[in-house]
């Protein structure tokens, strides 16, 4: 049996999931991209090996966000009577897969880094956009 509060209180658990996970992709990018700028500028082999670090900490944090959205996706799809509520986080889920498909140099690294950061702050700004909507129609 359908019951609207229920699927609504769900795709509201969901995207709040969805929303911590693009915020600590968001953190795990400044700090790869902190690093990564500390080894352009000079950095000796510590800031590199860090930096790799930082690096895959950004990847499985984006990988955690994009499991997250499309979680959140499913369950905004499951409430029925709000129309129009969407994510449209297509842009964002390409964007991760391609974020890490390999490195030429460290410049390049600092390009997408940003670009990727530029997504997140987009997608943060859709899924609280869609959680205020949510709540509104709550009750």
């Amino acid at each position: 049996m359908y019951n609207r509060n229920t699927e609504i209180r769900e795709a509201i658990e969901a995207g709040e999931r969805a929303l911590i996970s693009l915020q600590d992709a968001r953190e795990s990018l400044g700090s790869a991209r902190n690093w990564g700028l500390l080894d352009l500028l000079g950095g000796r082999s510590i800031s590199g090996l860090v930096k790799h670090v930082k690096i895959d900490n950004a990847r499985q944090s984006l990988n955690r966000a994009k499991a997250d959205l499309n979680r959140f996706t499913k369950e905004l799809s499951d409430v029925r009577d709000l129309q129009g509520l969407n994510i449209e986080i297509g842009d964002f889920l390409m964007f991760a897969d391609f974020f890490f498909d390999g490195f030429l140099a460290d410049i390049v690294v600092q390009s997408k880094i940003r670009q990727a950061q530029d997504r997140i702050e987009d997608a943060i700004i859709r899924v609280e956009e869609v959680l205020r909507q949510l709540k509104n129609y709550r009750y």
